[in-house]
């Protein structure tokens, strides 16, 4: 892998960087603790749309930008460290548009695409059950045939951008058993907003489906793929978790060196005591090795080969060094990183979340086990049998 950046991305890294220091930070600060309102987040996401955060991974003779995936982390990198939920609702709206880009019927990218890319619209995706998160094969939620549609039945947890939402990506189970993807519109759902420890400028929430009528057209990918497109698209998913993580750590990290500088304790600057510079030399270490596993998962994307295992890896020691060091920064703080005077302990609280959405660290710990034992502790035995002969041939 080439470390080192061409002109092209360092270029666009820098523009972004600079717009989104001095035109996002104050709204930042404004909606650290409050909800972004719908109206308010399409706002803001027309903001961003010139750097392409919506439409990165989305070709340009679609509308977007035709960016690789490396590229997009490095953008979202710098947003996540200035505005994180700013740049979660964006990263959703950018997985959401890209699933139906992939899987969407010619209409579907025609009528979604343009506004997702611009800020028009915002998406969500919905999988998640009380029954079902890491394994969407579990899924419950029913849609029945009846007339040239399907009426669903049910509710989906943990929503991102779910209240805020034009739409959505909702995984169902239809009449023969299989899993599916439909896209529905608003007007066929209500919300309900959770209230969660951290994130909470973006929206998480409760969605329900009560005899909602949704016609055939709305029907996303190929019958029955529905569970496996999901599961295909968590490596994305993953990336960007991970990558979300390391912009929340940076963040961190910066704030505990300008204070360790300013800070005197015992006649002089507390970043002279020697048990403070090592709470900052290991943040500074996990840090640089969490970014740097994050821009190899990425890379490997885009090399279009198998890349699972680096998604996991990534995920999995990115969201849990993001905790170690928003914590190590709320330590050198001392009382004032527990006030919410500073942004140090909301980063702490978000950087606690990231260890479950999109496959829970331990999930990963199993991905990562499985894929270098060639022995499943979950899923089909079928799998496992596979994985285990390939293992024993590259052994």
């Amino acid at each position: 892998m080439d470390f080192a950046l061409d002109k092209q991305q360092l270029a666009l890294i820098e523009n972004a960087r600079t717009f989104i220091k001095v035109k996002l930070t104050d709204e930042a600060a404004r909606y650290r603790d409050t909800m972004i309102p719908k109206e308010e987040a399409k706002k803001l996401l027309k903001r961003i749309e010139p750097f392409g955060f919506m439409g990165s991974l989305i070709p340009g003779e679609e509308g977007g930008s035709g960016l690789d995936f490396l590229t997009t982390i490095l953008l979202y990198e710098e947003l996540f460290r200035v505005f994180p939920d700013l740049g979660g609702i964006a990263m959703v709206n950018q997985a959401v548009g890209y699933g139906i880009y992939t899987d969407g019927t010619p209409e579907q990218r025609k009528r979604y695409l343009p506004g997702l890319i611009s800020g028009d619209l915002i998406g969500a995706q919905a999988a998640t059950e009380d029954c079902a998160g890491s394994n969407p094969r579990a899924i419950r939620m029913q849609a029945s045939s009846e007339g040239d549609g399907y009426r669903l039945n049910g509710r989906k947890l943990w929503i991102s951008n779910g209240s805020i939402s034009d739409f959505c990506i909702v995984l169902v189970r239809t009449d023969d058993g299989e899993t599916n993807r439909l896209v529905v519109d608003a007007d066929a759902y209500t919300s309900r907003e959770e209230h969660l420890m951290g994130q909470h400028a973006q929206s998480h929430a409760e969605l329900n489906f009560e005899n909602s009528w949704v016609p055939n057209s709305q029907l996303m990918g190929r019958s029955g793929e529905g569970a496996k497109s999901t599961i295909r698209d968590f490596s994305i998913m993953r990336c960007f978790v991970a990558i979300w993580s390391v912009g929340l750590a940076q963040a961190a990290l910066e704030a505990a060196v300008k204070y360790a500088r300013e800070r005197e304790q015992w006649y002089k600057p507390i970043g002279q005591h020697q048990l403070v510079q090592e709470m900052i030399a290991d943040m500074a270490t996990e840090l640089q090795c969490a970014r740097l596993l994050a821009y190899r998962a990425a890379w490997m994307l885009d090399q279009k080969g198998p890349s699972e295992t680096e998604a996991s890896m990534a995920k999995y020691y990115c969201t849990e060094a993001a905790v170690r060091i928003t914590s190590k920064a709320v330590q050198i703080h001392g009382a004032l990183g527990l006030s919410r005077e500073l942004p140090i302990e909301g980063y702490f609280r978000d950087a606690r979340m990231m260890t479950i959405p999109d496959g829970t660290s331990q999930l990963q710990q199993l991905i990562l086990a499985r894929n270098i034992l060639g022995m499943a502790a979950f899923g089909d035995s079928r799998r496992s049998r596979e994985a285990s002969a390939k293992a024993s041939q590259a052994g």
